[in-house]
């Protein structure tokens, strides 16, 4: 802005020194950008300052326009027009002022920084024709708002005219443009000038909203000549706890509504059903968690139907949750909320009145404890106590808001702020006549003298009460600006309400109303109390007769039904003529065992267990007599099952076999892995443990190397894989059964191969009955690369920490030879995880090699028993090391088992 020392009669003075400003305004932005040209450009200015009417400065103006709209964007438009001035003599500044974004303290901005901008201008133009509402309707508005002012003398509503000059709205109960419905005293039984608590009212006109709402629906009202439906009618409020009241009352009344301002879906009921369920899963033998879980959306009990099933009931639900619990373990919260959908959940509650919004905030909460978890690595307590958190307000996740339940065919509400800038052919303000003031905060935000100020002293200061009188002043300047806007959205016909509460002397309507009479400007900041409705009504007929509101009774009308949307034509029911492939299923190596084990049948869609379902203590016989050469474990002492499998696994994928200091970069790995999987041991002694299996011989197939040998360069890691099984998506005659691998394997291994028992096996009913249709899904642990030649081989090879033989006795490198991993292999069905991985790799590398050669690149299976691995003196049999078994299938073998899955050779 122009500094108070200079005369804007004198524009020399202030040509020269903002030219200055300028000057040190380029100098700082030079330094801080480094734009090319800058110190030609001050050079000029600075020649033409000495002299500001010589032609240097003339020269300079088209320069200066230039830098004016690249370097001086974000500067003062009011500073900007007087640098403008200072080179160029004259300038032109539009400015296009929109009071409701000064309203909204848009940007920073406030209503008083909008007022002193517009006082800059010369001329000031405004628009006189009205686009969004019809004549009617402006025509009534006017009668109330015109010449008001709006909390200040220089915010005035002018007269405008409308584009639409008859109303487009048709047929509805009534066709006036304004409708304000009276609640009088004398319904609630109250005394003349008692006012009505407005929770009392709040449920009233709910009520009375809804059933007004669906007799205009049930009208066939039409709107521009077209259905009216219920995306065209706007709910329009101030507070949450309004919104939620009218939400209520149409759900109650059959009239779909959306509400997008109850924005926090950790308030939402399915949170605390979420919160409720979680709470059962961890202590699911607590009958009392177990009913109160079975009230959740969940189950839909009721505590009738919960007395009537009895402690049956009880258990059955509490044997689902176990079941539930285990889900949310292995597979997530997304398989939780799938299993509880297949119980039933959606249907039941999407029969609710408002279950489509019950189905959202549900769906919503399931992906973000979802990923929650996986992303945190969460277990049960964690992720509970998480939800517990973010109920209670004490969270910080920012994805807070509540997704919509539907779409626009649905009466929209909202609050007056998030209504700037729409319009709908019908707005209802049922409580534009209430307003409370919240004044137990002692900081007071006002304008003194134009200047923006924060009172922080506090009640007992001297001089709190005036900057309090200028508090209240803005404030209710603030809310008629705000009842201007909201009466101001609608294209055809407003309704609102008034009643006797005890906050109406703040509200604005009242004020606009009862405040004043028609014409005058000035619009109080607050009221007295009325002595009575009937003084009340007097005022408000006057305004009727005026051409104002028309003056209605609230009383609720009897319900009516409102029509359902037509669908579009042609449309019939859906009939299901195809036949269903009940063999093709998407499955992997683990599923094909365990639907063996558990003799089920049928279409099975299964997902890949985060933990390891074959690491286990597998009781193999064995030797009589140990060798006197036997080693001790290095994983003795160490824990044994899924778990800490899964945990080894996760270290051998992520540490470097060729950092400087192995044993650090292995406790260093596992330091991080056990946030992830939790196993009772330190990571210095697991470290410890898995230093010797970096250092074992890894037998025949990979002659002369360890496992420290070969670097990350020659590991492809947790090769993860989906390949098609007898054609996968595409419909083919053969039905492979897993049993046909049973020929195969025959045919292609050596009598002497100590695996070729396992042909039997696949031909027992249970395991090779099934169906190889589909898609096969899985995770190679690591695919090693190995000098052979002048080539490479490449070793399919799988970790295995099974403890082997008796767990009760020590466990050396004597449990870990050749036979007892041979029985080991047999025992856990390994044999088919190594030819389905073979196949895999096959075909992987059939894709990715340009010269592919089976009977070269294929290098076999290893199966890497580690707690057998003791290091360099591991004991050998037949070139064999402990805990290692090596199985090298025949490349033809693969060929052919790689053609039987694709059912070309059944």
């Amino acid at each position: 802005m122009v500094p108070e020392q200079y005369d804007e009669s004198s524009p020399e003075g202030i040509r020269v020194e903002f030219a200055k400003a300028v000057v040190a305004e380029l100098e700082r932005r030079k330094r801080r950008l480094g734009i090319l040209g800058y110190d030609d450009l001050l050079t000029r200015l600075a020649t033409a300052l000495e002299d500001p009417d010589a032609p240097a400065r003339r020269r300079m103006q088209r320069r200066w326009s230039v830098v004016m709209v690249d370097e001086f964007q974000d500067t003062d438009p009011v500073q900007w027009r007087v640098i403008d001035a200072a080179f160029n003599g004259h300038s032109t500044l539009v400015l296009i002022g929109d009071p409701k974004q000064a309203i909204y303290a848009f940007r920073g901005g406030d209503i008083a920084t909008y007022l002193a901008a517009a006082e800059t201008a010369g001329q000031r133009r405004t628009l006189g024709i009205n686009w969004r509402s019809d004549q009617p309707l402006v025509d009534c508005l006017q009668v109330v708002l015109g010449g008001a002012r709006l909390g200040h003398s220089d915010i005035v509503v002018h007269q405008v005219s409308a584009h639409h000059r008859g109303s487009r709205l048709s047929g509805a109960p009534s066709d006036a443009p304004v409708r304000l419905r009276v609640v009088r005293r004398e319904q609630f039984g109250s005394a003349t000038r008692k006012s009505i608590p407005m929770d009392d009212l709040r449920d009233h006109i709910a009520r009375d909203l809804a059933s007004d709402i669906g007799q205009l629906l049930a009208a066939n009202a039409t709107y521009d000549e077209r259905p009216l439906r219920a995306g065209d009618i706007a709910v329009i409020v101030e507070a949450h706890k309004d919104a939620r009241a009218c939400r209520e009352a149409l759900a109650k009344a059959g009239i779909p509504a959306v509400y997008s301002g109850d924005l926090d879906i950790f308030s939402s009921q399915a949170a605390q059903d979420w919160l409720c369920l979680l709470e059962a899963f961890e202590q699911p033998h607590r009958s009392g968690l177990v009913r109160a879980a079975a009230t959740t959306m969940f189950f839909g009990e009721t505590a009738a139907s919960l007395q009537a099933g009895g402690d049956d009931l009880t258990d059955r639900i509490g044997q689902t949750l176990r079941g539930w619990a285990d889900h949310l373990r292995t597979r997530g919260v997304a398989a939780v909320f799938e299993a509880a959908q297949m119980k039933g959940m959606a249907q039941r509650v999407l029969a609710w009145r408002g279950g489509e919004r019950d189905m959202t905030d549900l769906a919503h909460l399931a992906e973000l404890l979802h990923e929650t978890a996986h992303r945190e690595g969460f277990g049960l307590p964690a992720l509970l106590d998480w939800l517990r958190a973010e109920c209670t307000g004490k969270g910080r996740t920012t994805e807070r808001t509540r997704r919509l339940d539907s779409d626009a065919a649905a009466v929209q509400i909202m609050t007056v702020w998030v209504s700037k800038g729409l319009q709908y052919p019908l707005v209802y303000l049922p409580f534009g006549f209430n307003r409370h003031i919240f004044d137990d905060d002692e900081l007071l935000l006002f304008h003194e003298n134009g200047v923006r100020s924060l009172d922080i002293g506090g009640k007992n200061r001297t001089g709190y009460h005036a900057n309090e009188k200028l508090w209240r002043t803005e404030v209710a300047g603030d809310d008629i600006r705000l009842t201007y806007v909201a009466l101001t959205r609608a294209q055809s016909q407003v309704v609102a309400w008034w009643a006797p509460s005890w906050d109406e002397v703040n509200g604005g309507i009242s004020r606009l109303l009862r405040g004043r009479k028609q014409g005058e400007p000035v619009v109080p900041d607050s009221l007295d109390r009325a002595a009575s409705d009937d003084e009340v009504l007097i005022w408000l007929r006057r305004w009727q007769q005026a051409g104002g509101p028309v003056v209605e009774e609230s009383v609720i009308a009897e319900h009516a039904e409102p029509p359902g949307e037509d669908l579009p034509g042609g449309l019939a029911v859906g009939t299901f003529s195809r036949e269903v492939d009940l063999a093709w299923r998407r499955t992997s190596y683990s599923g094909l065992i365990r639907a063996a084990d558990q003799q089920v049948g049928g279409v099975v869609s299964e997902q890949e267990e985060s933990q390891l379902e074959d690491e286990s203590v597998d009781p193999v016989p064995t030797q009589e007599n140990p060798p006197a050469d036997a080693l001790p474990s290095p994983m003795d002492e160490l824990p044994v099952g899924a778990t800490f499998g899964s945990l080894v696994h996760a270290v051998l994928e992520e540490a470097d076999p060729h950092a400087p200091d192995l044993q650090a970069e292995l406790a260093a790995q596992v330091r991080d892995q056990l946030r992830l999987w939790r196993v009772d041991v330190t990571p210095e002694a697991l470290a410890t443990a898995m230093l010797p299996m970096h250092t074992t011989p890894l037998g025949p197939l990979v002659p002369g190397l360890t496992l420290g040998d070969l670097g990350r360069a020659d590991r492809l890691r947790e090769l993860d894989f989906e390949i098609p099984l007898a054609g996968g998506d595409h419909a083919v005659a053969a039905d492979v059964r897993l049993a046909e691998l049973a020929p195969l394997l025959r045919t292609h291994l050596p009598a002497d191969d100590p695996l070729l028992a396992y042909a039997d096996r696949l031909e027992q009913p249970l395991l090779g009955r099934q169906s190889l249709r589909g898609y096969l899904t899985g995770s190679i642990d690591v695919v090693l690369r190995v000098p052979h030649g002048d080539s490479h081989r490449f070793v399919v090879v799988d970790y295995k920490t099974n403890r082997l033989g008796d767990p009760e006795q020590p466990a050396t490198s004597a449990e870990y030879g050749p036979d007892q991993l041979s029985a080991a292999m047999l025992h856990s069905d390994y044999p088919l995880q190594a030819m389905l991985y073979s196949v895999v790799l096959h075909r992987y590398l059939r894709w990715r090699l340009p010269v592919y050669n089976p009977e070269v690149h294929l290098g076999g299976v290893i199966y890497l028993y580690l707690r057998g691995m003791c290091g360099p003196e591991t004991p050998l049999v037949d070139g064999h090391p402990a805990g290692v078994f090596s199985w090298p299938l025949p490349a033809a073998l693969v060929l052919a088992l790689s053609d039987l899955l694709d059912g070309r050779t059944a």
